[in-house]
């Protein structure tokens, strides 16, 4: 890593742009911080949150609890090197309990108020997940992964002591084998446990050969437990189609609440005990689908309701009112964070629509909050210039609450950032996108221009703040980003625009964001460039097929071949089931036509890969594909291989810097 390291610095150093003092540096990446998983007190006096920064040493994100105080006081919870995350109290107020691994391991841990400590509560054997307080605080649920024992069916004889043998082969049957973010997939469930709220053993509520994972809430008795699980023998065909269910504690007798086709998960009980929110959607088998809002009364009686209609965005994070009369929910609009509250009657108001900030790398929506017994709402502010902050905001004031990152970026000169909308060709569809500037930006010289492109497909940049656009503005670079169709908080037909057809017009939509910032009289026209990660990866690797246009392109974790990427994937029987009309031997041509390996024949502009190794979404053969098809055609190409990295490149921030300063020195080398 240290060598790494190393070379990226260099990289950047002998960039044709000079990044001057007071412009962000590569480096500036390890004094970032940023807000999240708020929490409010019970009394809503102060809120507990999670300060995540980077540590230079182990070249990790790391993080500590602090709080706030509703003035903007802030104060520490915990420290030291560890990484402590989900806070959630007890009803009571006089207990915080989070997971971290300031032990060795995650455990979970106990804060209590009184006397300002905290200490780890259990001894798990694995992590710990969905913390969640019964509501006579006597119990802490959560989730776990747990093990079960399944030998290998062969058994090699003849081993003498002492001896070193090769591995074992491992022998591998299960549907879903490997995940991206963790490898092989061990043998075993996601199971339901319980443990005192004054610590001890835990105890396992679910035992079923099922995973049982995600949100957990408990009924207004405490005796009971409401999850999310697919349940199903034939799982592995329908991965989209998981039920609501009912476990009592005393038993683990298991009571089913929903049953539909189609996803119904994050559940949250009502405090007054009688009415069960939750999202999901019938499923269509669509690339993608608006999440939508339900409310049903617990007892089973009478049927669900769906609270968001006519509200034509995927909502996201629910918590209910404290008097059981309605609901607060989140949902992306314009690639903003909106916080609604919707009366049970239905009567809906936007409360803001300034939540966001969580991916400080690139510019993606998406944010958190939590709401005061009062109403009173604190959130991450999604700031342009600034990873998240946590704002507060009451019927009567708004107020910033933290400013985390002033110290290292006030003094910092930032690109400035500009939203834009224009229409497409193809169309006249309305497409949004946003421009960040170069420091000292002067509109008589002429730039140059980078197009990135956001992945998913189905996800949204925002005005949000982006380490790497930031960091290509302080090199001297226009850089141009959008929302092409396909592209979600725009409305659900915005989004189905490329289901089974992608990609195709949203082509159109960047070609024309590239226009329409060339037409501001700025850009140099010989000096275009284009990249993107994931969904933008397959973008960029399907202009350079159709256009030579651009000086150089940077094509990361693509999808070049979508017959073997479904083949690869990790999630494969997702994929083959909402992105293609069928399996792709029976539909060869279709995963062909939109192959970009199709088009490798066409492609002139010197293209450079970047993948990690170690990723399982967009596997790196996908990439060592694309490079030997350029090598054949005598493109000028490289390929850069980050080792031990997933999909999410950055999620070390050396990997951050490294990504940043490749493709600055692949189109440094072709001004």
């Amino acid at each position: 890593m240290k060598k790494l390291l190393t070379l990226t610095l260099a990289l950047v150093a002998s960039s044709s742009y000079a990044a001057t003092d007071n412009a962000l540096q590569l480096e500036d990446v390890f004094q970032l911080e940023y807000a999240s998983q708020p929490a409010i007190h019970p009394d809503g006096g102060y809120t507990v949150f999670v300060r995540n920064y980077m540590d230079i040493m182990s070249d990790r994100r790391l993080g500590n609890l602090w709080r706030v105080d509703n003035k903007g006081e802030l104060r520490p919870l915990t420290g030291g090197q560890a990484n402590d995350h989900s806070p959630t109290w007890s009803p009571d107020g006089k207990t915080l309990a989070f997971v971290s691994n300031r032990s060795g391991s995650n455990q979970i841990h106990l804060y209590w108020t009184d006397t300002r400590e905290d200490a780890a509560v259990t001894r798990l054997t694995g992590s710990p997940s969905s913390l969640t307080w019964s509501p006579d605080g006597k119990w802490l649920a959560f989730t776990m992964f747990t093990p079960s024992s399944n030998p290998a069916p062969v058994s090699l004889p003849g081993k003498p002591k002492g001896a070193e043998w090769a591995e074992p082969a491992r022998y591998i049957d299960k549907d879903n084998y490997r995940f991206d973010g963790s490898g092989f997939a061990p043998d075993g469930y996601t199971q339901i446990y319980v443990i005192p709220a004054s610590g001890g053993t835990p105890r396992q509520i679910t035992t079923d050969t099922y995973h049982h994972g995600g949100q957990l809430t408990w009924t207004g008795d405490s005796k009971s437990i409401v999850f999310s699980a697919n349940r199903r023998d034939d799982a592995f065909d329908q991965p989209n189609n998981s039920e609501l269910y009912q476990v009592a504690v005393a038993d683990g007798a298991i009571k089913q609440l929903t049953d539909r086709n189609g996803p119904d998960r994050s559940p949250q009980v009502s405090p007054d005990g009688k009415k069960l929110a939750w999202l999901g959607y019938d499923d269509e088998y669509m690339s993608y689908q608006n999440t939508m809002l339900y409310v049903m009364d617990l007892d089973g009686k009478g049927t669900p309701k769906l609270l968001s209609t006519e509200l034509d965005y995927s909502v996201g994070d629910v918590k209910w009112s404290a008097d059981s009369r309605g609901v607060y929910f989140s949902y992306d609009k314009h690639g903003k964070g909106n916080i609604v509250y919707q009366s049970l009657s239905g009567n809906r108001r936007v409360l803001t629509d300034a939540m966001g900030g969580l991916s400080y790398t690139r510019p993606y929506s998406g944010g958190s909050f939590d709401v005061s017994a009062g109403g009173d709402l604190v959130f991450t502010m999604a700031n342009p210039y600034r990873p998240a902050d946590l704002m507060l905001q009451t019927s009567k004031i708004k107020r910033k609450l933290t400013a985390l990152n002033d110290d290292a970026l006030a003094h910092k000169e930032l690109g400035r950032v500009e939203e834009i909308w224009y229409e497409s060709s193809h169309d006249d569809l309305k497409i949004q996108g946003w421009i960040a500037y170069p420091p000292n930006f002067d509109p008589t010289k002429k730039y140059p221009l980078i197009l990135e492109i956001h992945g998913g497909p189905h996800t949204a940049y925002a005005g949000s703040f982006s380490a790497e656009v930031q960091l290509m503005a302080a090199q001297g670079y226009v850089v141009l980003y959008t929302n092409p169709r396909g592209s979600t908080s725009y409305g659900e037909d915005f989004a189905q625009e490329i289901h089974h057809n992608y990609p195709s017009n949203d082509y159109t939509d960047l070609m024309d964001g590239v226009d329409a910032v060339i037409e501001k009289g700025f850009i140099d026209e010989e000096r275009l460039y284009v990249t993107g990660g994931s969904g933008g990866g397959v973008l960029t690797a399907w202009i350079v097929g159709h256009t030579d246009r651009f000086a150089a392109a940077v094509v990361a974790k693509p999808v070049i071949n979508w017959y073997s990427f479904v083949l690869t994937a990790d999630m494969y029987n997702y994929f083959t089931k909402y992105w293609f009309p069928g399996l792709p031997w029976e539909n060869q041509e279709h995963y062909m036509k939109y192959s970009p390996i199709s088009y490798v024949g066409n492609v002139t502009t010197p293209t450079m890969l970047l993948t990690g190794e170690a990723d399982h979404r967009t596997p790196i053969s996908e990439s060592e594909q694309y490079y030997q098809a350029l090598k054949l055609a005598g493109v000028e190409t490289a390929m850069v291989r980050v080792p031990d990295a997933p999909h999410g490149i950055a999620g070390r921030p050396s990997n951050l810097m490294a990504k940043v300063a490749y493709i600055l020195h692949w189109f440094g080398k072709h001004e």
